[in-house]
């Protein structure tokens, strides 16, 4: 597993930021479809958006950080503080990465760097 360190999560996260975002306006339209022909479309324009999730997805796994969560978006990049293996934990709403939790305790042992 390749692990990042915080310059190199936090400039891998600029890229992502796009992506991101995109996977968040996708899933709330995905939502909207799923409900029934709606002004977004109906079945088709359903399946393209999760293809096209499902390809901006894969497209953030393959930079190494990891996808957990999609609703909320969920991304961590392994990483070591003072030789202890963490997770640097990016939520949907943040605008940086900021956050970390190790690697054995999950999100709920979420601190601030």
């Amino acid at each position: 597993m390749e692990l990042f360190t915080l310059d190199e999560a936090r400039a891998e996260l600029a890229r992502l930021l796009p992506v991101l975002d995109e996977i968040v306006r996708l899933r709330a339209d995905a939502a909207e479809l799923a409900s029934g022909d709606t002004a977004l479309g109906g079945l088709p324009e359903f399946k393209a958006a999760q293809a096209r999730l499902d390809e901006l997805m894969e497209s953030v796994q393959q930079t190494g950080a990891e996808l957990k969560g999609f609703a909320p978006l969920l991304v961590d990049f392994r990483s070591e503080l003072d030789g202890v293996p963490v997770l640097l934990c990016w939520l949907e709403g943040d605008r940086s990465l900021d956050w970390y939790h190790r690697a054995d305790l999950g999100f709920a042992g979420r601190r601030r760097l």
